[in-house]
């Protein structure tokens, strides 16, 4: 009776401490998936989170205006940078959603969080409804300024997700320079769209 009774209470013991077992490991897991979120955001420094948030915004500037550039004066250069601008927005939004950050777009052409932006935003597009040869100048200035503050977010972090994004940003934005440089030098057709 004894060693029937031993076996059963061993049983009884295995069994719930088998699922204590289970329970404290779900606990564990569940845990570590909250602070493997939180740990996302704490990884960032503030330098890179502003970094890589106003980025998104300045993407989206030269998105919009070049949007309202092609809407002008139907050169498709606009039209097809506009796209790429696009795609470099939605890379850095795949940064915001991977360390949990608050997207600062307002999904509105010209509207945008950071006043400087708005300020920028509303310059550029005066100088560009002058003549097509000054929208393209406007594009020759969104890539400057675009490249000048992705070198500079690169020297200011040590991620390499973020590196990669703000490299093939760069890359791309040197292209952008590269297009809008030969359009004025006359060495492209500007084509209109219209």
């Amino acid at each position: 009776m004894k060693v029937r009774t031993l076996l059963v209470v061993a049983v009884v013991l295995a069994v719930f401490g088998g699922m204590a077992t289970v329970n404290i490991t779900l606990a564990q897991q569940n845990r570590g998936s909250t602070s493997r979120a939180t740990q996302n955001t704490l990884q960032l420094t503030e330098l890179e989170e502003q970094n890589i948030l106003y980025m998104r915004e300045e993407e989206k500037l030269a998105r919009d205006v070049y949007l309202v550039m092609y809407d002008l004066w139907g050169a498709n250069i606009f039209a097809n940078i506009s796209d790429s601008e696009q795609r470099h927005m939605d890379a850095i939004k795949n940064l915001i959603t991977r360390y949990d950050l608050t997207d600062p777009v307002v999904d509105k052409i010209g509207e945008f969080t950071n006043p400087d932006l708005k300020e920028l935003y509303d310059d550029l597009i005066e100088a560009g409804e002058v003549s097509l040869d000054e929208a393209l100048k406007v594009g020759v200035a969104i890539e400057e300024l675009d490249i000048a503050d992705l070198a500079q977010a690169l020297t200011e972090t040590d991620k390499r997700n973020i590196e990669r994004v703000f490299q093939n940003l760069l890359n791309g934005s040197n292209n952008h320079l590269d297009a809008f440089n030969a359009c004025l030098d006359g060495d492209c057709i500007c084509s209109l769209g219209i």
